[in-house]
């Protein structure tokens, strides 16, 4: 029976020693390490190279699960890692959809997978490159998914969407910072730095005319697009798929 190096990262302690003891019990995973902290834990990959990493979503510290996870696997591609929470959190399930992990890793709720012998097998199918996440993750994951396409601007902070909204009716930078009360108005430049990186647009274009345009046309839409190679654009349908959009 193989015995699976795990590094555990929770920030309750007393629920931290808890999963070390209960794991360890089981005689199938061996806790290799253990940490609260997102950041300490890509320093505990690089000195202990765990097969999986098991983690809460809330942590303390600046990162929280998923992002800590990203991080790692920046350095560790693919590193396998078992999610789970408590929260229930649209900023939990944005970061998620954003993280771009697709596979080795599970994401379950706390509350459904409490016990030892049920994280176990979790564990080991996370190392063997398989994915599972929790019905109801999945629910919630596709609800923030249909939020923000449909409404762009959630995904912004509030003083990003005023400078959204007076991009949309074609306002130059020194008009949006005359009306914000900007004396400086490479402050709205770098508010639509931000625009660009929330809707995408900077993935496409580095013509920032070009991206200040798109990011016009979505504001006024309230939908989210997509342009490809030869400036087509596509939107999401009810079923997640990007297709071509005729300007509806």
């Amino acid at each position: 029976m193989k015995i699976v190096r795990t590094l555990i990262v929770e920030d309750n302690e007393k629920l931290r020693n808890a999963l070390i003891a209960g794991l360890r019990d089981t005689g199938r995973v061996e806790v290799i390490a253990s940490t609260g902290s997102g950041e300490e834990a890509l320093n505990l990959c690089l000195d202990h190279a765990p097969e999986v990493i098991l983690m809460d979503v809330q942590l303390e510290g600046a990162l929280n699960g998923i992002q800590a996870a990203v991080a790692i696997r920046k350095e560790f591609p693919r590193m396998p890692v078992v999610f789970y929470s408590i929260q229930d959190d649209d900023g939990y399930f944005r970061d998620f959809r954003g993280s771009g992990i697709l596979s080795h890793y599970a994401y379950v709720k706390k509350s459904n997978y409490l016990f030892p012998q049920m994280v176990v097998p979790l564990l080991e199918d996370a190392v063997s490159g398989r994915s599972f996440i929790d019905p109801d993750i999945e629910a919630r994951v596709q609800e923030v998914r249909a939020l923000d396409e449909n409404n762009p601007l959630a995904l912004l902070e509030p003083g990003e969407r005023q400078v959204a909204e007076m991009l949309a009716q074609g306002m130059t930078n020194e008009q949006i910072a005359a009306r914000m009360g900007f004396r400086d108005k490479r402050t709205i430049s770098r508010a639509n730095g931000q625009i660009y990186a929330a809707w995408g647009l900077n993935a496409s274009t580095t013509d920032e005319k070009i991206a200040r345009t798109r990011a016009s046309i979505i504001a006024r839409l309230g939908r989210i697009l997509r342009w490809d190679d030869d400036g087509n654009p596509f939107a999401l349908n009810d079923r997640g798929e990007w297709i071509p959009w005729g300007g509806e």
